[in-house]
């Protein structure tokens, strides 16, 4: 049990730590039909926030129990994708 246990949390970890970086989001919940869209973002040790223009599409993912929700958005011409871990309500940038 233990064994699996440390082999889920390892799995999490490599799937948010590959070319991720953890930033802060101001997201709406419980809008229209999508339970949750990213409005704007900030990265660590930037003041600045960065705008979503536009929601492209959004996708849960499950790794063991944990559902990584998963938008990936516009931010002016380059397309990006944010990740929110349901289980510690953390968001990551992810490209």
């Amino acid at each position: 049990m233990t064994l699996t246990i440390n082999y889920l949390k390892e799995s999490i970890m490599k799937t948010l730590t590959n070319n991720t970086e953890r930033v802060e989001v101001m997201a709406l919940f419980g809008y229209e039909m999508t339970p949750c869209q990213p409005l704007s973002f900030r990265r660590r040790g930037d003041q600045r926030e960065t705008e979503v223009t536009e929601l492209l599409r959004t996708q849960v993912r499950f790794v063991g129990q944990v559902a990584l929700h998963v938008f990936d958005v516009l931010v002016g011409r380059d397309k990006m994708r944010l990740e929110f871990n349901s289980r510690d309500l953390s968001w990551y940038l992810t490209q």
